[in-house]
């Protein structure tokens, strides 16, 4: 593995090829760059709230290591894939709701999605759920030190060297993105950052520059100097503390044709998939002018895509079906999830196609035929309720009410106020007819919080 680097000799620019793993730091530029770190962390660090937890030099007199190790956990794995201002309310509310890791192991997995809903990549959700019982289980104590951090579920190695850096002080590094464009923009490191050999040897240099003194606050200053002067697009260098040390500016102010911001190694992102599915927002309209109208929820797998979290009823097709066919699969669907035949057990109300939604994963773009389907089972709601074999989909009949308080995720969400918003457009009102002969009219949408 090469790394390039632009020289000149004369009038003529050459290139000076360097392997990879023969970059190191020297024994001048580790402990400048650690002091000088160190001391714009100390005096331009932001105000968070597990910095507060986490600091042991905190004034609320937080002594507990388990519960520093616990709230930087919390927040790092929130952190992942997830803007710092976003992060803040849902780690308040969570610490809130579950103080510690003994208070967190007693949740089920539909509270913590509730409290997750909206950050997206529920995985790491029940990553830490589980984690959280696994170490209540086994004890109910911190694992102290990296490599023992990694036994648990979830717990990778930066999060594993963040845990132990910050709240047991252990002198170990952490590479996340904000890392490798520091490390890579100091060495001016050139090949491929999703390479495992870079990978490998930017971990190599991180652990080089660990302060063993004050291990968890020098990590969390490189992390930061990432996030808030070395930026991606628009690094601030005339204000970092260690620009004397970055041979990617001195490339830079020596060569029109670089830039700092070349580095790290711009890599192209593999193309996003594009899938198609039909969804219905299933509405059982029941007897009665008091009566509330209730909706489906289906359960995904526990394996895959948003595993484990409650959706509406939905299909996958094949491309950009027509209306027919994406019905005729959504009536297939209900039938044989729920019994729901839409010719014999029930009265179609209404059946509204609502329009076209996108919803935008990591890899994947899907596009959603979104339609509202209201319906009154002839042989009243006991069809819905017969009990599920545990080897079938599962699903939920919910209320207005539950279906606000559900741990839903963004795009689920985004398709009820869709249908919302499409009901106060239309103006399509879902008609009873009482005993008296007469129609009570009402809007069927429920107010989902955002």
């Amino acid at each position: 593995m090469k790394r390039c680097r632009r020289a000149e000799s004369s009038s003529k620019e050459t290139a000076e090829v360097v392997d990879i793993e023969d970059i190191s730091f020297t024994g001048k530029e580790i402990p400048y760059i650690r002091a000088s770190l160190l001391e714009w962390y100390d005096k331009n660090r932001r105000v968070l709230p597990w910095r507060r937890i986490s600091n042991r030099e905190n004034g609320a007199g937080i002594e507990d290591r388990d519960t520093r190790a616990y709230a930087v956990w919390v927040s790092e794995v929130m952190l992942q894939q997830t803007r710092v201002q976003t992060v803040v309310d849902y780690f308040n509310r969570w610490m809130e709701k579950w103080p510690t890791i003994h208070h967190l192991s007693r949740a089920s997995i539909e509270e913590v999605n509730e409290m997750w809903a909206g950050l997206g990549y529920y995985r790491r959700a029940r990553f830490l759920l589980e984690g959280a019982k696994m170490i209540v289980e086994g004890g109910g104590e911190f694992p102290k030190t990296a490599s023992s951090l990694q036994m648990v579920k979830g717990i990778g190695n930066y999060t594993a060297g963040a845990i132990a850096s910050i709240a047991f002080e252990e002198s170990v590094p952490v590479v996340d993105g904000n890392v490798v464009r520091v490390i890579t923009r100091l060495k001016a490191i050139s090949s491929n950052p999703k390479n495992s050999t870079t990978i490998k040897n930017i971990w190599k240099l991180a652990r080089q520059l660990v302060d063993n003194s004050r291990p968890g606050d020098f990590n969390q200053a490189i992390m930061e100097l990432g996030a808030t002067v070395c930026s991606i697009a628009a690094p601030s260098c005339s204000t970092c503390p260690i620009s004397q040390q970055c041979q990617a500016l001195s490339l830079s102010t020596s060569h029109e044709s670089v830039q700092v911001t070349d580095y790290p190694m711009k890599v192209a992102k593999a193309k996003q998939r594009h899938d198609f599915s039909a969804v219905s927002v299933v509405e059982i309209v029941e007897e009665g002018s008091q009566s509330e109208s209730r909706y489906i929820l289906v359960k995904r797998p526990d394996e895959g895509l948003l595993a484990g979290l409650w959706e509406f009823p939905s299909v996958l097709i094949e491309g950009e079906a027509d209306l027919p066919t994406r019905r005729k699969a959504i009536d297939i669907f209900l039938k044989q999830s729920f019994g729901l035949d839409l010719k014999r057990s029930c009265k179609i109300v209404l059946r509204e196609e609502v329009g076209e939604y996108v919803h935008v994963f990591s890899h994947i773009r899907l596009k959603m035929y979104v339609e509202l389907l209201s319906l009154r089972l002839t042989g009243g709601t006991t069809l819905l309720k017969k009990k599920q074999d545990s080897a079938t989909i599962m699903w939920k009949y919910v209320d207005k009410k539950a279906l606000s308080t559900l741990g839903l995720t963004s795009g689920v969400r985004k398709v009820m106020l869709f249908v919302i918003l499409f009901v106060i457009m239309h103006k399509t009102p879902v008609s009873s007819k009482r005993e008296d002969g007469h129609y009570t009219f009402h809007f069927s949408f429920v107010v989902l919080p955002t």
